[in-house]
């Protein structure tokens, strides 16, 4: 069986598992709640970049994003700022829904899952 490999973990998750050549990221949230939902996405897809880095991996490497938006009239800003982003690498395949989240300030959570 291979191995598992759990980083940056708690009593309710892990931030990131490794298994057989595929990490696999919590959802992720902004730090700064207060901001808008392309400066939360930012904030996102920089700590996706350094959790992906500290196992190995890149955004070039992504294979799936779990998208959820608070606020489905967001979809074009959030976008821009994933494009941008992305900076001509192959997008992973995708999927972005509404969602209400427990905390109100939350705008965008995005889930992760990419190739080591």
């Amino acid at each position: 069986m291979a191995t598992i490999e759990r980083h940056e973990k708690n009593d309710r998750l892990s931030r990131i598992v490794v298994h057989n050549g595929t990490v696999y990221l919590s959802g992720l949230t902004a730090d700064d709640k207060e901001a808008d939902t392309a400066g939360q996405t930012r904030q996102i897809l920089r700590r996706a970049d350094a959790l992906l880095g500290s196992v190995g991996a890149d955004r070039s490497q992504l294979l799936f994003a779990q998208i959820w938006l608070k606020d489905a009239g967001d979809f074009d800003a959030m976008n821009k700022v994933w494009v941008d982003w992305l900076d001509g690498a192959e997008p992973p395949a995708r999927a972005t829904v509404g969602a209400s989240f427990a905390l109100p300030n939350i705008r965008v959570e995005i889930q992760f899952t990419a190739a080591i």
